[in-house]
């Protein structure tokens, strides 16, 4: 029988040590930065030696993640750090999206295992192959696959490659790697681990205001026997690096228990529920019954919702749970400027009235919701500070700075060769040639697959492409290969497993795959691709040093309809094709495509004014993308310039 290892997440000390506490078999934490969970306190690389070695001496392995994308600018910073993790802590793997990574950390010296972090959008099965040839050994598969999909990418998987699955966690509305809302609204990427949220919000649709994009928890619970049936699923992995040690240690003796004795559930469930987290879901697991995490008249605020406030006037709510000392409260939802923490102090029964602290007054409003975020039980609380006493007996570990010996390796000289300016306009529906100024570019799913394109088009991929649908795709590009057509944007790296030879085509990396430093741009190059178009959430600076460390040509997306996501779901309460509005006046919609939803803000991305500073740098490939704007949607003529300003944080 197959014993998956049950992977605990830990984004400080007290979870680290709680995952231990509760015998999870690998844990996943961060540095303080280039993770992509900033917002949790994560780990110095001293701090994290000394709790690897307490995980060690009890067989746990350490996975660190090294998940965010990387800047052109901080290849050294990003090297050094790595430096410094592979002489100084007895990790086990690296978990990352961006592919610079492989190179930079190989370079530093680290000779254990790539896992490819869920961010790096690996979604049907041909992809494994491909990730197997770039270096990886195991992947995060998609917390949008149903269960039937998870066994077609099982079924292809390569030797030699692992496949890991979430069983418990938070949801984000888009699909993971396809969400750029955050980014769009201040420069705050989720990609590189700073996403704000804007999706847990209230939007407004003809007049219906809900959080219709803040998502209920995802839970595997008694379906976790399925996924034990599944040999090549190594790992179960928990997700809440910004959870407390209270939530990791009950989820990883839920899933313990689940997977090493199943009769014990209805105990798992227990522990689940004392968990903290929010209403949970089975979501797409069960293909024959699924669940939109979406549909919910629960609150959907992190941590276990316990009522509501009542008499702003001396404020406090009945808890629907049972309140204990040094209990952690959240008033209101973290988007919200009025919310606060505050501190249980004494018991209180379920049904029990608890009164908030004397300045709350007034400033709460009527209805707020009460979550429990923490719980400091006696025993967990035990446990942890018998390990931490135990930790304080190492010897603590001086970080001594390392040898930069990365000088001269992400760019020799690149011989520069003058390439023809090349504009391309890409849109959906009948396509026609364009004028010959401007080259057409067609997304190949439009119309099931059946639209017929010319031999002078550019055929664009699309950014998400589940295992039902890579056959047509597959099939459709034979096809155009076998009619002459040589012009191939590819929106997931992975997408080059269709390509028997690539170095006859001209294959060229689209802007979903989230390029932003040139020893990506280099590894692409020599993996087949002829060019790059980089993605489209960097600062000007970083656009205009790009080309002069390549001699990859270029593209970027000059101007047009950029999602600020795409996902799988939509609420039932809204409709496609019409506008709904942000607490802060923004306006968007959302357009279904093939199965897949895309949110486009009712303004374009427009780089246009910095046309020919782009040429100067030496882009040769500017696009236009096109979508059809519903009717009722008026875009707004505000500056579309993105992070161009910003620092991309």
């Amino acid at each position: 029988m197959n014993y998956p290892k049950i992977l605990a997440p830990a984004g400080d000390k007290n979870s680290f040590l709680a995952a231990i506490a509760a015998g999870a078999d690998a844990i996943y934490c961060g540095l303080k930065i280039f993770s992509a969970r900033m917002e949790a306190d994560n780990f110095s690389i001293e701090e994290l030696s000394r709790l690897t070695k307490l995980a060690k001496s009890r067989n746990i392995n350490v996975y660190v993640a090294f998940n965010s994308i990387i800047k052109e600018s901080e290849e050294e910073k990003v090297y050094n750090i790595l430096s410094k993790l592979c002489r100084f802590v007895d990790f086990d793997a690296l978990i990352v999206q961006d592919l610079a990574m492989i190179s930079l950390a190989k370079k530093a010296g680290f000779k254990k295992e790539f896992h490819l972090s869920t961010l790096g959008n690996c979604t049907f099965p041909s992809a494994l192959k491909t990730s197997k040839q770039l270096g990886f050994k195991k992947i995060v598969l998609p917390r949008e696959f149903n269960i039937d999909e998870i066994k077609e990418m099982a079924r292809d998987v390569p030797k030699g490659i692992e496949l890991e699955v979430f069983v418990h966690g938070a949801l984000c509305y888009s699909i993971s790697g396809r969400c750029y809302w955050s980014s769009w609204f201040g420069g705050k990427s989720s990609l590189r681990g700073r996403c704000v949220q804007p999706c847990r919000r209230i939007y407004e649709q003809k007049g219906h205001q809900k959080r219709h994009f803040s998502c209920m928890d995802f839970s595997c619970d008694v379906l976790a026997k399925v996924l034990k049936q599944i040999p090549q699923i190594t790992t179960w992995k928990i997700e809440g690096r910004k959870k407390s040690p209270h939530y990791v240690y009950y989820t990883v003796k839920a899933y313990k228990l689940l997977r090493d004795d199943p009769k014990k559930k209805k105990q798992a469930l227990s522990y689940l529920d004392y968990a903290m987290g929010r209403q949970f879901t089975h979501y797409n697991l069960l293909s024959q019954r699924k669940m939109n995490p979406l549909d919910h008249s629960s609150e959907t605020g992190s941590g276990l919702f316990a009522g509501r406030i009542k008499n702003p006037g001396s404020p406090f709510f009945i808890t629907r749970e049972a309140l204990l000392p040094l209990d952690l409260l959240r008033i209101g939802f973290e988007d919200e400027k009025s919310h606060g923490i505050q501190k249980v102090t004494r018991a209180v029964p379920k049904k029990g009235k608890f009164y908030l602290a004397k300045q709350s007054k007034f400033r709460i409003k009527k209805g707020t919701p009460v979550y429990i975020i923490d719980r400091r039980g006696s025993e967990l609380l035990t446990l942890i500070k018998t390990l931490d006493d135990e930790l304080s007996c190492q010897d603590k570990i001086k970080i001594a700075p390392v040898k930069n010996e990365l000088k001269g390796f992400a760019c020799k000289k690149p011989v520069k060769s003058k390439n023809r300016i090349t504009n391309i306009t890409l849109s959906r529906g009948r396509h026609r040639q364009s004028l010959s100024s401007s080259s057409t570019g067609v997304w190949i799913s439009t119309r099931g697959y059946s639209c017929s394109p010319s031999p002078g088009n550019w055929l664009w991929l699309d950014p998400v492409l589940f295992p039902g649908e890579e056959k047509l795709c597959s099939d459709y590009i034979a096809r155009a290969v076998k009619k002459g057509i040589k012009n191939f944007v590819l929106n997931a790296v992975w997408q080059l497993s269709f390509f028997r030879n690539p170095e006859q085509l001209n294959i060229w990396a689209g802007p979903f795959c989230n390029i932003t430093n040139s020893v990506t741009l280099n590894l692409l190059k020599q993996s087949g691709f002829s060019g790059a178009i980089v993605s489209p959430e960097l600062d000007g600076d970083t656009f205009c040093s790009l080309p002069s460390k390549t001699n990859m040509p270029l593209g970027i997306v000059i101007y047009g309809n950029w999602p600020l996501g795409i996902s799988r779901i939509i609420s039932g309460d809204l409709k496609t094709d019409h506008a709904f509005t942000s607490p802060k006046g923004e306006t968007a919609w959302i357009a279904k495509y093939n199965n897949n939803y895309f949110v486009f803000p009712n303004w374009y991305l427009d780089l246009t004014s910095k046309k020919e500073v782009l040429k100067k740098a030496g882009f040769s490939l500017f696009i236009d993308i096109h979508e059809t704007i519903p009717r009722g949607i008026k875009m707004k003529g505000r500056p579309g310039l993105w992070n161009w300003n910003l620092k991309l944080l």
